[in-house]
């Protein structure tokens, strides 16, 4: 009795704190793209620029990536291959995407925001489109597909440079840390996605499925993405508002009522021309007379007008003073 009491009384006190969570917390520091952070992003775009050079011109690096290769992780230390086979995993786009995703839009529904789901998807096609280019662009063969030795393996038909689980590690839990809201949850989950990113691509090359300029390469491709968010943030702000007006314009629809017009100067309304009147009766086709040109009189005044005569049959008229021809019974 006493374990369900205490179990009552938690479950309580979550849903309790959960209550007192404001709707749209105002204390939120939208990052902005501040000089260290430009600095940060110059000397990462330097750093990328490098290692595609060492590759390209077959420098110490590649000379590197054999020896790796060579000495072979995955042999000398043969007892965390199953682990390792699992922890990769936190690498692979779509589980990860998956659970962040997750834990983003439960956040943004307690929220009442569409700034976390939005930052998401922006850094994930940023991570399509740039390391997709990048991969297919120089087509770099990976170690269990080389052919020379000693060879970069550039332009092979290869898909490995830079490194994709590298790279989506990297953006993947960094968003957690960009998109927190206190200073402490930044630097702990800073911390957090740092160790998972650095050991998911150390992985990739214990397993031998990637050369170790590949790894170095999708650091640096992470990074470059998390460094060029706030970029993206007055677009995301835009895209936000534009989804709420739409919602609410729908929600308008479907309860039947209209939203509030802007009040517009009133449409000036063009004067009735005047028409000319009929001819008069008297009018002759050599000279045609019109009438004068007066008020318009609605046809319920207008004067009744009788025509001339009888309006009975001829057989039927009978001279006034002559004598009926009707017989007297």
């Amino acid at each position: 009795m006493r374990t369900e009491r205490n179990l009552t009384r938690r479950v309580e006190r979550v849903f309790a704190r959960l209550d007192r969570e404001p709707e749209r917390p105002a204390h939120v520091d939208i990052p902005h793209m501040s000089r260290h952070r430009v600095v940060l992003f110059g000397l990462t775009l330097s750093f990328y620029l490098t290692i595609v050079a060492a590759v390209l011109t077959t420098s110490w690096l590649v000379a590197v990536d054999w020896q790796v290769m060579f000495f072979r992780p995955y042999q000398q230390w043969p007892d965390i291959h199953a682990f390792l086979d699992y922890w990769v995993v936190l690498g692979q786009r779509g589980p990860t995407a998956v659970m962040v995703m997750s834990w983003l839009g439960w956040r943004s529904w307690r929220q009442h925001t569409l700034r976390p789901l939005l930052m998401f998807g922006t850094s994930l096609l940023l991570l399509n489109v740039t390391v997709g280019a990048a991969k297919y662009g120089m087509g770099r063969a990976g170690p269990h597909y080389a052919t020379a030795i000693g060879s970069s393996e550039m332009w092979q038909g290869g898909d490995i440079f830079p490194s994709g689980h590298t790279a989506n590690a990297v953006v993947t839990w960094g968003i957690l840390a960009y998109l927190a809201s206190t200073p402490r949850a930044r630097r702990w989950l800073s911390a957090v996605s740092a160790v998972i990113s650095l050991s998911v691509g150390l992985t990739t090359v214990y397993l031998g499925t990637h050369w170790l300029s590949d790894v170095l390469l999708g650091w640096a491709a992470g990074l470059l993405i998390l460094l060029a968010l706030p970029w993206c943030e007055p677009l995301v702000a835009r895209a936000e508002a534009w989804i709420f007006s739409l919602r609410d314009l729908l929600r308008s629809r479907r309860s039947g009522a209209r939203l509030p017009q802007p009040e517009s100067d009133p449409v000036p309304v063009p004067a009735r021309t005047a028409t000319p009147a009929r001819e008069s009766v008297g009018a002759t086709r050599a000279g045609r007379q019109l009438l004068p040109q007066g008020p318009h009189t609605p046809r319920g005044e207008r004067t009744p007008i009788t025509p001339a005569g009888s309006r009975r049959p001829a057989t039927e008229r009978v001279t006034r003073g002559a004598p009926s021809t009707r017989t007297v019974s």
